[in-house]
């Protein structure tokens, strides 16, 4: 995505054969993460913000139309009320999500209504035969050709799950658990081992890889289990837009919902925390 770009290294699939997952520990070190003492107050805002910068805010709906792409850019931009940023004296910190994210044919849109907000939040758009990537390899680079001169600055790249299966690996700049319209999409477990592979990848290479859960984060707590999630196992340097984000659509209206509820005390109706 934002990160330098991968250098790649020589395939080495003797070292893939080595990996070796102990399945009972990975359960056990994910249930501890998410049931670790949460971090409260001021910290917790502090955390949930962070959590903000580091969304990919996204539709991906078939009925997806340059409004309601509009209001998505809009939100993307003023993502927690002003009047609550200035509560916890965070509104003159530029706090915006990390992208938003769109089909192809609504990455027009999405850059059109982002300039006219006067924000320079970079366009993200799924590409390759989204969600399955079977689609024949010259219609997918077609996609990603057209999605980039459309003015998308990062591509979602569904992979063709053959390649893997089949044993054809080689290095990107982030990996993601999911493309979000699966059965089973983000979960702790996995997203433990991917990072850990990333970690591994570091240590062997030098080169830092990001990692984007995506699909069934929905909740404030969710974010704050994947943030912990990153901090404990990659450190702080991993905890930025360049190397983490948040697939979500649904999540930041929870985790604005939560700033609301740090600040007054009580919890927002419906109608006090609009989309846009």
């Amino acid at each position: 995505m934002m990160a330098a770009r991968n250098r790649g290294t020589e395939l080495d699939l003797g070292w893939l054969a080595q990996v070796r997952v102990n399945q009972p520990a990975v359960l056990r070190r994910a249930a501890q993460i998410q049931t670790q003492r949460a971090v409260k107050k001021n910290w917790q805002a502090a955390w949930l913000l962070r959590a903000v910068t580091c969304i990919d805010l996204t539709t991906l709906s078939g009925d997806d139309t340059p409004s309601n792409v509009g209001r998505l850019c809009y939100k993307a931009k003023h993502p927690i009320r002003e009047d609550l940023l200035k509560a916890v004296n965070m509104h003159d910190k530029g706090i915006t999500t990390a992208a938003v994210c769109v089909y192809p044919a609504r990455v027009a849109d999405a850059v059109k209504s982002l300039k006219a907000a006067g924000c320079d939040i970079p366009v993200a758009s799924v590409a390759t035969g989204f969600p399955a990537g079977q689609t024949a390899l010259k219609i997918r680079l077609e996609e990603i050709r057209l999605a980039v001169e459309e003015g998308a600055r990062e591509i979602d790249v569904v992979i063709n799950r053959t390649l893997v299966l089949t044993g054809q690996w080689e290095g990107s700049d982030f990996i993601k658990t999911s493309t979000g319209k699966e059965a089973v999409n983000a979960t702790f477990p996995v997203g433990l081992v991917m990072v850990r592979a990333i970690r591994d990848f570091y240590w062997k290479t030098g080169c830092k890889v990001g990692f984007k859960p995506a699909g069934g984060i929905r909740t404030a707590k969710d974010a704050l289990t994947w943030l912990s999630l990153m901090k404990e196992e990659l450190r702080d340097e991993w905890l930025k837009p360049e190397l983490f984000r948040l697939g979500a659509s649904t999540l930041l209206a929870d985790i604005e919902r939560q700033i609301y509820h740090h600040v007054t005390g009580r919890y927002a109706a419906y109608y006090d925390l609009p989309m846009a």
